[in-house]
């Protein structure tokens, strides 16, 4: 390899030489071969925290390409396990290869910083010296020494790999490597005065300043702290594709271990991930929260990287590079702290173009992403082609992108003292009101205004990259295999009270769980009027997707209707506090209730909770006596009453359609579970109080009784028999065969079935014509009504199902479908339904 400093022309100034031959701008350079360069701002004097995690290789971590980051961690015990010899000597060499490409251009990087010295030291000895001998040893101090230590590394490590065979040994080079790094310990203990007398240097001296600018000199200081970390993690890497029995292994092992305690002592006094650069101010800029956040950027949705720093908000997006390369950011837009308001929700401007996707679609999403997940899983439980694997999780990840994309509709607006408005889009006000909690308590301090130059934007965006908390793309498709899938099923959960309110207020809390790599909001409390110490006392049954969390929410009611936010034409109610728990399966897969406090801004919301999961609670269970209506056939209740219809049925939908059909969420959001259960055991009891307290529930209770009827029936309502005849006929491509077929299954039922059946079908149509008013399309009734009135009973289910997501989206599509084709189905008549009878007479 042919040194920098040979390349110059003899005819140049040696700092024409530079200005010639030296072109590591950072905006192109590629730092390590496959990252872009770390670097550090003009003005910055802390030491960056070393980030000592083992994470894999960027060049063998085809994960990290798909998903936008280059790193996906590994354990540091047992790193040998499971090593295929022949496999793992040869993603040896692929591990050394990448790693000699990015050694030569370290070595480049050393080469480019000593360049200026020998001309500096000649002119430190005459009347107009550009900086002192001093000066020259402190800022290049032990460059020297670490350039000849990764030199000698490089040359013999080059022909090792050139000339590769398995029986190779190079651990030796990688242990004498390590125990130099005291050479390593002194330059970083020297590192922060390095800065400063460079920066003083440059203010004081126009020469050394252009110097200082071409070479980037604070950057290229930065690189042998780095190039520790860097080094480290090969290690790891080489360590997990050495076999343990290989005369390389104890040796690369100490060589970890010396370089994992280096990098801890030097860690000790840094706080991790944080320092940045330094603020106008001269104090320490600290990237304070990060995040994926959804903006609407000239009418459609953008996913940004959005970071708080100690002063400035700066929203930024993953640039496209190369496979191989490093993620890096581009910049969309920044505002300093001090030029940062909320508008107030009336203040917003209205914004017409905000396209919010149908709830349905959603849904549709939401299924075929389960459906994916279920074919990966089959996939590796046969040991299929992993070809056939990554190409699964590919559609995985689109559809994820899409509904991360698309779900959220919370507005969340910036605005720039100096004009303009941004708008973000949040799945949830849990975020928004920590966003915005973040930046109020840094607007407390003192702090300035100021416009960022084009390359301290550059060194500020480059930063990102390193000091990022969050990595990856919040999609189930980039989580390891080993990670918790989350729990699927039915979470019960009792809100009881809440204490610490200073004042009296109108209370009331909201529960959240992820599902789909984002937050979902599942229930909401009545409001407790005028109180400190509201008692709510009601129980919620939530369908957990894959949830790994619960918040809970405490707002104060605002009735104040001018407070209207023209983004979403919603009164804006105030968040009182908000608390997160993660859902253990040990801890809550119990059938006792776990009781609980969530604490939050002084206020202890107390709350009990249990899980069903999904498997258990589908089961439909024959009710044990049989003079009540719910888990009974249908045909004996019908008898019994001498009736068509049910009367549990017929009185809730005549309650539904006269207080609730233009309830937003009918039928979707839950009611309280109290209340469905003193429902339940009114009508099983037949009492005679029945129609007064219809009259007094809330209707979400009430909508809440009729679809836990139907799921409660022993057998579903268009019968264990046809179930199978359902799943066919709705897969049929032609529509004539597909009309006969799902008229005659139709007829196939049984009258009370098939008359309940048509019964609530037209209350359901009508519940649709309302869609404008209580967002309840016909596809959103499908969805919630298909698999109450299809799935099977557990007897006819056994063998169908086999993962708890499996359960959720094996056949939930096809149940959706199958009522969707009745709803949107002309009306459809017993009568005429039972004429054509004679036409057909084929078994089902």
């Amino acid at each position: 390899m042919e040194p920098l400093s040979h390349r110059g022309l003899p005819r140049l100034s040696w700092i024409d030489t530079l200005y010639s031959n030296f072109n590591y701008g950072t905006e192109d350079y590629d730092a390590e071969g496959n990252e872009e360069p770390k670097t550090l701002p003009e003005g910055s004097e802390a030491m960056p925290y070393i980030d000592e995690s083992p994470t894999m290789s960027p060049q063998l971590s085809a994960r990290g390409q798909e998903s936008g980051d280059g790193v996906s961690p590994t354990p540091t015990d047992g790193l040998n396990t499971g090593v295929d010899a022949g496999k793992g000597l040869e993603m040896r060499k692929l591990v050394l290869s990448g790693f000699l490409a990015s050694e030569e251009i370290y070595i480049n990087q050393l080469e480019a910083l000593l360049l200026p010295m020998k001309p500096l030291k000649a002119t430190a000895t005459t009347s107009q010296p550009v900086l002192t001998l001093q000066q020259i040893e402190t800022i290049f101090y032990k460059i020297q020494d670490i350039y000849e230590i990764h030199k000698e590394f490089y040359d013999n490590l080059c022909p090792k790999v050139q000339q590769w065979d398995s029986n190779i040994t190079m651990g030796h080079l990688f242990q004498k490597l390590a125990s130099q790094l005291g050479v390593y310990k002194a330059f970083v203990d020297n590192y922060k005065i390095a800065l400063e007398t460079a920066e003083k240097c440059s203010q004081s001296n126009y020469q050394f300043q252009k110097i200082s600018e071409i070479l980037a000199v604070r950057a290229l200081l930065y690189k042998p702290i780095d190039r520790v970390t860097r080094s480290t993690l090969v290690l790891h890497d080489l360590l997990k594709h050495t076999p343990s029995d290989h005369p390389d292994y104890p040796l690369l092992q100490d060589a970890l271990r010396i370089s994992q305690n280096f990098l801890s002592s030097i860690n000790e006094d840094i706080d991790p991930r944080r320092t940045a650069v330094t603020t106008p101010k001269g104090e320490t800029r600290q990237l304070i929260k990060d995040g994926f956040l959804v903006e609407l950027s000239e009418g459609s949705r953008k996913l940004r990287h959005v970071f708080l720093f100690t002063d400035v908000l700066l929203c930024a997006k993953l640039k496209k590079t190369a496979v191989g390369k490093h993620q890096q950011y581009d910049c969309k837009w920044y505002v300093p702290l001090a030029d940062l308001v909320f508008p107030s929700p009336e203040e917003s401007e209205h914004c017409p173009q905000v396209h919010v996707i149908p709830d349905h679609e959603l849904e549709d999403m939401k299924m075929k992403i389960s459906a994916i997940k279920s074919e990966v899983q089959k996939e590796k439980a046969n040991k299929g082609q992993s070809r056939a694997i990554e190409r699964l999780k590919k559609k995985m990840f689109e559809n994820e992108f899409w509904l991360l994309l698309n779900s959220p509709a919370i507005p969340f607006r910036i605005h720039n003292r100096n004009g303009k408005s941004y708008l973000f889009l949040l799945s949830s006000d849990y975020e928004r009101s920590e966003w915005r909690e973040a930046i109020q308590k840094l607007q407390k301090k003192d702090l300035q205004a100021f416009v960022l130059s084009s390359v301290e934007l550059q060194v500020l965006t480059g930063s990102c990259f390193k000091l990022r908390t969050v990595h990856n793309i919040p999609v189930t498709s980039n989580k390891d295999d080993d990670e918790s899938p989350g729990l699927y099923g039915f979470l019960h959960v009792i809100v009881h009270s809440a204490k610490g309110f200073k004042q009296s207020a109108n209370l009331y809390c909201t529960l959240e769980v992820d599902s789909f790599g984002y937050f979902v909001s599942k229930a909401k409390t009545r409001v407790f009027r005028d109180t400190t110490e509201p008692q709510w006392n009601e129980e919620f049954e939530i369908e957990l997707e894959g949830s790994q969390s619960l918040r809970i929410l405490c707002y104060e009611k605002c009735y104040d209707k001018t407070k209207l936010n023209k983004d979403n034409n919603e009164i804006v109610d105030k968040i009182m506090g908000k608390g997160q728990i993660q859902l253990d399966p040990q801890a809550v897969q119990t059938k006792n209730w776990h009781m609980d406090v969530i604490e939050m801004n002084g206020i202890k919301v107390e709350f009990s909770m249990k899980f069903t999961s999904r498997d258990m609670s589908l089961k439909r269970t024959p009710s044990k006596k049989q003079t009540g209506v719910f888990g009974v056939k249908i045909s004996v209740v019908t008898k019994r009453e001498r009736s068509k219809v049910p009367y549990i049925v017929r009185q809730c939908i005549e309650e539904v359609e006269k207080r609730g059909i233009e309830e937003v969420g009918i039928y979707r959001i839950s009611g309280v579970a109290t209340d469905i259960q003193a429902l339940k055991a009114v009508f099983d009891a037949n009492n005679k109080d029945i129609l007064v307290m219809l009259s007094d529930m809330d209707i979400n209770a009430i909508a809440g009784t009729l679809k836990l009827y139907f799921r409660e029936l022993p057998e579903p309502l268009l019968t264990d028999r046809l179930y199978p005849a359902f799943m066919e006929g709705i897969a049929l491509s032609d529509p004539a065969a597909k009309e006969n077929c799902m008229m005659h299954l139709l007829r196939s039922l049984p009258d009370p079935n098939l008359i309940t059946f048509l019964f609530l079908l037209e209350h359901l149509k009508r519940v649709a014509e309302k869609e404008p008013i209580n967002k309840m399309s016909l596809h959103n009734l499908a969805t919630v009504f298909g698999p109450t009135l299809l799935r099977p009973s557990e007897g006819e289910s056994k063998g169908h199902l086999t993962l708890a997501s499996d359960i959720w989206s094996h056949d939930v599509m096809a149940q959706v479908q199958v009522l969707l084709y009745y709803l949107q189905h002309p009306p459809i008549s017993f009568t005429e339904l039972k004429r054509n009878t004679l036409y057909f007479s084929t078994d089902v």
